[in-house]
């Protein structure tokens, strides 16, 4: 079959009447796939080479229960087309995540940092659930990605109050020996950006550093070098979080392993491309930021983590060059 000729695919299936396990399994494959069910045992989505091959494993999956399957192309009239567009109206479904996110904006301030991060993921899972078959995005499909990006503002905000905003400019090349043995200063209760860039400050930059917790960046003393906050003298640059504003102004961008940190970092401090082990960071340290309310212990602990992940990322970039 030509998938470049055809608009959708139609797979029929049977299955034995005791196979109610196969059954359920296959039910909701095809329920993730955002299948429209024309009638029982026939199942609708618009043509693809990915969903074409999802449909065929289904369909020889039926066939190894016992039933019977027909994968075909279905071409509709201009007539028809509105229906079978209609099938795949989302509008409703982001209608609905978009309330559940509002109500749940209510409880926000309630919650520990915890709490936040399980009720973001379970969300981010939903969303992706539908989006995943919003095979034809609408306005409701651009309205609801502005109210997600806004959603998970308002739980960075309150992971992270007084996160510095972009701002533009040039990186000079700096040399590290002219920061040593210096105070270094940013917000209390540590968060990603801030936990990470005070491991590369200690480990790469200024052995001798010493750290001061702030309540507020307006208390930073002027003979400190202040980080991750709007004003400090290393900050969010154009779309640099401030671990990458390090990297870049001492030169450690050089390194893969920093490179692939900092991804990680830039990905849960304000997004990006998915970095594997970023997820187990950001449990690690919001764990650790529930039990330990001492930004030094926070920060020894977390260093330790960091130490592991530059490892593991330094082996990786070893074997790529094998």
């Amino acid at each position: 079959m030509n998938d470049a000729t055809s608009s959708w695919l139609l797979l029929v299936v049977s299955l034995p009447t005791q196979g109610a396990t196969a059954r359920m399994r296959i039910w909701r494959a095809l329920k993730a796939l955002g299948c429209a069910a024309l009638r029982d045992g026939a199942y609708l989505l618009p043509a693809g080479a990915d969903r074409h091959q999802a449909l065929r494993e289904l369909a020889d999956d039926c066939v190894r229960e016992g039933g019977t399957a027909w994968l075909m192309a279905v071409q509709p009239s201009a007539d028809e087309e509105p229906a079978y567009l209609a099938l795949f109206d989302r509008g409703g479904e982001l209608a609905e995540l978009r309330k559940t996110w509002k109500d749940a904006n209510r409880g926000l301030v309630a919650m520990t940092p915890q709490e936040l991060l399980r009720l973001q993921r379970r969300l981010q899972r939903d969303y992706d659930a539908v989006k995943a078959t919003d095979y034809f995005p609408s306005d409701a499909s651009t309205e609801t990605e502005a109210a997600w990006t806004e959603f998970n503002r308002r739980i960075g905000a309150l992971m992270s109050p007084d996160e510095p905003q972009d701002a533009p400019g040039e990186l000079p090349r700096l040399d590290a020996a002219k920061y040593r043995g210096r105070t270094w200063a940013t917000r209390r209760r540590l968060w990603v950006d801030r936990v990470a860039s005070a491991w590369l400050i200690h480990r790469f930059i200024d052995p001798d550093a010493r750290f001061k917790w702030l309540a507020k960046p307006a208390d930073c003393p002027k003979s400190a070098l202040g980080f991750d906050f709007d004003g400090a003298t290393f900050t969010h640059v154009g779309d640099r979080v401030t671990f990458e504003t390090l990297l870049a102004s001492f030169g450690l961008d050089e390194d893969p392993a920093l490179r692939r940190l900092g991804a990680m970092v830039h990905q849960l401090d304000v997004g990006g491309e998915p970095v594997p082990e970023a997820i187990g960071f950001e449990a690690v340290m919001a764990g650790a930021r529930e039990r330990l309310d001492d930004d030094d212990a926070l920060l020894a602990e977390m260093g330790r983590v960091l130490d592991s992940l530059y490892a593991h990322f330094g082996r990786d970039a070893s074997r790529a060059k094998t």
